[in-house]
């Protein structure tokens, strides 16, 4: 078995030395599959050279254009990839998925988007916005604003995406892990200061959660990924969901990915 793992994060250190990332690779290697590390950011090919050359293709992520071109590209060249590519790539614009997770029941904070910032002054007469890149990953560029001037300053080019803000019970942010069926969870800070933040501290897992854990994979059709959860006055919000996320702070992360993994393959096999 042979399995390329296409690193396209917008952090590369980061992702090099994920300490998730680096055990699931040495699981695989051990159990004697193959695994190449690909990073299209610092390649240069001529396109008639790209072939599928693995069995099976682990998207780490696709925030960089360079990783989504390579992705796209074996994608229509009829390549196998986990999570399937059509849904990463549908993750990584956060209005489309936002609005079909709203259809499938999951509690997310009211949202909007705008082409003009001053249509969503308005909206701060009901409290503060949360503004966000559209497109965007780890939390750059999002902002908390209560007034214009903030909310001016705030956004980028169209489309805006805003959400009514929510202050956190606990003043955490849940990260949420689902990985084959199984439901985890930790607490941590927002936004992170350093790197090992993303450990957190374990978080009881309700069946509320459970719950909507199990309406977004119905959703995304898809059975590994991540999300952000805040509870505010005591009700949960989904703010964002990630194809793949660090995963950091999850029992036995690096096992139940590799498991999941070579699971995809036989399931693609078949």
């Amino acid at each position: 078995m042979k399995i390329g793992l296409i690193l396209g994060g917008s952090n590369f250190e980061a992702q090099r030395q994920n300490p998730v990332t680096l055990g699931v690779i040495e699981i695989l290697r051990a159990r004697g599959v193959a695994v190449d590390v690909i990073e299209p950011r610092f390649m240069n090919f001529e396109l008639n050279d790209i072939r599928v050359r693995h069995d099976l293709y682990i998207i780490k992520s696709i925030a960089n254009p360079m990783a989504a071109s390579y992705g796209a590209t074996l994608h229509a060249l009829g390549a196998s990839t986990f999570n399937p590519f059509p849904v990463v790539q549908l993750i990584r614009n956060k209005i489309a998925t936002l609005r079909l997770l709203m259809e499938h029941g999951v509690p997310v904070p009211a949202t909007f988007v705008s082409s003009d910032p001053e249509s969503l002054v308005p909206l701060l007469d009901e409290g503060p916005l949360i503004v966000k890149p559209y497109m965007g990953s780890r939390g750059v560029g999002v902002e908390r604003v209560a007034n214009r001037d903030e909310l001016i300053a705030a956004v980028q080019p169209p489309p805006i995406l805003a959400q009514r803000y929510h202050p956190s019970d606990d003043g955490l942010d849940h990260k949420i892990s689902f990985i084959g069926g199984k439901v985890f969870g930790v607490k941590r800070m927002f936004p992170l200061r350093v790197y090992s933040d993303k450990i957190g501290t374990p978080l009881e897992i309700t069946d509320d959660t459970r719950e909507i854990a199990a309406r977004i994979s119905r959703a995304l059709t898809i059975d590994m990924f991540t999300f952000d959860l805040i509870i505010s006055g005591g009700k949960p919000y989904v703010v964002d969901v990630g194809s793949f996320g660090s995963m950091m702070g999850v029992p036995e992360a690096p096992l139940l990915i590799a498991d999941r993994i070579i699971r995809a393959w036989e399931e693609r096999k078949g």
